[in-house]
């Protein structure tokens, strides 16, 4: 028992390594291991706690009876209580691998809050921001090394920008909390340590965290310059000064910044309301808000606002395809448990404040750390949302701040009856046994995926017995096998794959995805995905229409703003009217019902380009040439950079022989896709047609240089070209 005794505050330490924790093995490897392995040690605490507590051990019971320490508790209980009336509480539960944001991992983080809570002193405040400190310092010199091989926004080892610079976001206070306390010689590398968080934090150029870092530091600028005395007042002063200078600088000359080569400066010159993310983020923000005043007592729970994105998604507003969450956690709080989840949730990073000023009178500067740590998480938290690294990280300080800040507290031990000892290893080798399900199963499951992707063109049988295998483990990544073996099928195998391994991946792709379309009746994605496949479903196997149209009609239901269910809609109906001759009344019939539905999803989505330049291919091909032109016209003028559409338009215009405006729309490819030299050739082809052979030909000289053989393709082109350059002779 003593060894356990040992053994257990170590124990609740551990998860401090989280973010070290990769397994190339597994998909997702950034954040399946680091959740899993969280799982794992927090049912190992819980058994190892029970048996404490049975067997006489003291804690800090006492301290349950301040009413900060009860808001967690009260947040996780509300979170129960919404999904079991959300949309599916299993999801709520289980969450996806990608995420692992669930019931499951709020259930781990607060209990860990609750047991480091109860079982906290000064000597492990202390170990908890050291190692915070070593950790946060290493991930932070592994994104620097990133940026420096790969250069572009780093993600070190949490795999995601956002994720490694909210991470910093709060392990940078808790270096500078633990450099306080060390002798003078390691001081300095705890400074250090600070420093490159700050260098990683501005490297991976998220512009959330580097604000509130910046807001952070005003405040401690300016309390200086009130409170401070002497040389900190004037310095304090000073910089205040400076930094206002600085930023009227900056502002005057953001045109000219935001086109630098170095990212981080060029994001923050390019905040607008103009701005691309920015003003996609305001337009989640303002149709999320709506959606929640429809569920405002309860949410929707846990894990469910892809539902809510999904009912507002619009391609004309919004870049990013599939969202899980608002990037503003207050927003994703109120729609998942209501507005008195948000509250909670904003009373809990109000708990630092509560306990920091407990603090204050005795240790001022601690105090101040914790202050500013909780205005900067406040601050990043209204752009992002957290992962377990640094939501775990971000409850073990305030659990352990609350426990340092609460001198009155006194150990006690629960006065049990000695059966209760018996009963406490039972209870730890259920929670143990529990791994198997809640880790390794989930383990097992993302490594047979992962593994699938291997063998997805070389070998489809040994592809789908890693998948069977894997989805037969019944986790919670049955709708992650969904969604990325339609990855797997349509941008892969289909353009790849012929005869039986083409029939093979794509029962396999089938077989997944109606499991999911008729367990997770809410999904949109799922419904959208399994419309998809069974429209690219080989040529000899039979298409199950009906299936076909009830995924359609969901998907259009779940999400009515999506092109691809009208573009899929609009193909099978050409498809259909292709089986008879032209000219005939079934064909011209099945031709006009595509043009019908296409102008149905234009009313939806009026200033998205795309879809025009789609109908004006389906007039082009119908023979109406001047109406196709008319719908091209108006592609163009909402036309924004997308290459995709900019392919589109280019070869619409090159058939209707509109050099000028093929030619604006392969520049536009060309720009978007600087290596894609075929579209630049023909760029130099268009361009000479539409009356500039010297542009044309800086153009060939350009090829010349970049892709010799391709100039081949086409001679009777560079036998005028060549005319053209002999003639300036």
């Amino acid at each position: 028992m003593n060894y356990i005794e040992r053994t257990y505050p170590w124990l609740l330490l551990s998860p401090v390594i989280l973010p070290v924790v990769m397994w190339s093995g597994v998909i997702y490897p950034y954040l399946v291991p680091k959740t899993l392995l969280f799982y794992t040690l927090s049912l190992v605490a819980f058994g190892i706690f029970g048996i404490l507590v049975a067997h006489g051990r003291a804690f800090y019971w006492s301290r349950l009876a301040r009413w900060e320490t009860w808001i967690p508790g009260m947040l996780l209980a509300l979170a129960y209580v919404s999904s079991a009336q959300g949309l599916d509480f299993y999801r709520s539960f289980w969450s996806l691998f990608i995420r692992g944001d669930g019931l499951l991992m709020l259930t781990c983080a607060v209990g860990s809050f609750y047991l480091i809570l109860l079982s906290a002193d000064r000597k492990f405040f202390e170990r908890l921001v050291q190692s915070a400190a070593v950790v946060g310092s290493f991930v932070a010199i592994y994104g620097i090394g990133e940026w420096i091989i790969g250069g572009g926004r780093i993600g070190s080892l949490l795999g995601n920008a956002a994720f490694f610079a909210g991470y910093l976001g709060i392990s940078f206070f808790a270096t500078m909390y633990a450099a306080q306390k060390l002798r003078p010689s390691w001081q300095y590398g705890a400074y250090s340590g600070a420093v490159l968080q700050i260098i990683a934090i501005i490297l991976t150029a998220t512009r959330g965290t580097i604000l509130a870092l910046v807001v952070a530091g005003v405040v401690t600028l300016v309390y200086l310059a009130v409170k401070g005395e002497g040389r900190k007042r004037i310095w304090s002063g000073g910089a205040i000064v400076t930094l206002v200078v600085i930023g009227g600088i900056f502002f005057s000359f953001r045109d000219q910044l935001k086109t630098i080569p170095f990212e981080p400066v060029a994001r923050i010159a390019s905040i607008s309301l103009s701005d691309g993310t920015v003003s996609s983020r305001l337009f989640i923000w303002k149709n999320m808000v709506a959606e929640i005043e429809k569920k405002s007592w309860l949410g929707v729970g846990a894990e469910h606002i892809d539902t809510l994105f999904n009912r507002f998604y619009d391609p004309s507003q919004i870049y990013e395809e599939w969202f899980d969450r608002s990037h503003n956690a207050f927003l994703d709080y109120a729609a998942q448990y209501g507005i008195a989840g948000a509250l909670l949730y904003m009373a809990l990073i109000g708990t630092f404040f509560t306990a920091a000023m407990r603090l204050m009178r005795r240790e001022r500067r601690i105090a101040g750390i914790f202050i500013l740590l909780a205005i900067a998480y406040a601050i990043q938290n209204f752009f992002v949302f957290d992962t377990i690294s640094s939501f775990w990280l971000m409850m073990a300080l305030l659990a352990s701040l609350l426990a340092v800040s609460l001198k009155d507290t006194h150990l006690e031990v629960l006065p049990l009856p000695t059966w209760t000892r018996g009963a406490s290893w039972i209870f730890a080798a259920i929670l143990f046994y529990l791994i198997i399900p809640v880790a390794i199963r989930p383990a097992i499951a993302a490594y047979d995926l992962a593994h699938a992707y291997i063998y997805i063109l070389t070998d489809v049988p040994k592809e789908v017995r890693f998948l069977s295998h894997g989805f037969a483990q019944g986790t919670y990544g049955d709708l992650e096998y969904g969604y990325q073996v339609y990855d797997m099928y349509v941008n892969i195998q289909t353009s790849v794959l012929t005869g039986n391994a083409h029939v093979d991946a794509y029962q396999a792709a089938l077989s997944i995805l109606s499991k999911n379309f008729d367990r997770y009746t809410y999904d949109g994605r799922t419904a959208l995905y399994l419309a998809h496949v069974l429209s690219l479903a080989p040529e000899r196997v039979t298409i199950d229409h009906s299936l076909l149209s009830a995924a359609l009609a969901r998907s259009i239901e779940t999400s009515p703003k999506r092109s691809q269910s009208w573009y899929i809609l609009a193909n099978l109906s050409i498809n259909n009217a292709n089986i008879y001759q032209p000219g005939t009344k079934e064909r011209i019939a099945g031709y006009a019902a595509a043009r019908d539905i296409l102008r149905k999803y234009i009313a939806l989505v009026p200033t998205l380009s795309a879809p025009y330049f789609v109908l004006a291919q389906l007039l082009y091909a119908s023979g109406m040439e001047k109406d196709a032109l008319t719908e091209a016209s108006l592609g163009k003028e909402y036309y924004t950079e997308d290459l995709e559409t900019a392919h589109r338009a280019a070869d619409l215009y090159v058939n209707l022989k509109d050099w000028q405006n093929a030619r604006f729309f392969l520049s536009e490819v060309v720009k978007l896709s600087p290596k894609d030299y075929v579209s630049l050739y023909d760029l130099a082809k268009v361009t000479y047609l539409n009356g500039d052979p010297a542009a044309a030909d800086a153009l060939v000289v350009e090829l010349r240089t970049q892709d010799q053989a391709i100039l081949g393709t086409d001679q009777n082109f560079m036998n005028a070209i060549t005319a053209y350059e002999q003639s300036k002779k």
